[in-house]
């Protein structure tokens, strides 16, 4: 084999393998919860942050929600203990679904990027993310959607 394409075939898999395995992870990790709606409030149940895998009870960092009347989902990323952020999946760029993964949004469209509490980290968007009042009791996060 020549010394170019070997090395060229080197690259490929480089840079393959790492973003196969984001993306496998990504997928493998939306896990949409349910949600109840009380006076104005929509209630995400803390529970629904846990799962069971091979026997053993794992804690999600994320969840996704759907409310009506928004055209994009919702993420509740629990950032330190007890402590939750909800935002719109929505670019503030031009308006692109944002992907969910490694800590942080990114945005498909255009490569902007978003960190988990929802501040803007690389543009080119020039707005943070649009978030949700929270709060929490023992049971249940409660958000404020306006």
């Amino acid at each position: 084999m020549e010394r170019r394409i070997f090395i060229k075939k080197c690259c490929q898999v480089g840079i393959g393998l790492p973003l196969a395995a984001s993306l496998l992870q990504s997928c493998g990790a939306l896990y949409y919860a349910t949600t109840t709606q009380d006076a104005g409030k929509t209630i995400v149940a803390k529970s629904e942050f846990w799962e069971v895998r091979k026997n053993k009870k794992v804690r999600r960092p994320f969840v996704l929600i759907t409310v009506e009347g928004l055209a994009f989902p919702i993420c509740i990323y629990e950032t330190q203990e007890d402590n939750y952020v909800a935002s719109l999946l929505k670019c503030t760029h031009r308006g692109c679904e944002l992907n969910v993964g490694g800590g942080i949004y990114s945005c498909p469209c255009h490569g902007s990027e978003f960190s988990a509490s929802g501040g803007l980290l690389q543009g080119p968007a020039e707005r943070d993310l649009k978030t949700f009042k929270t709060e929490t009791d023992h049971e249940n996060i409660y958000l404020y959607i306006s």
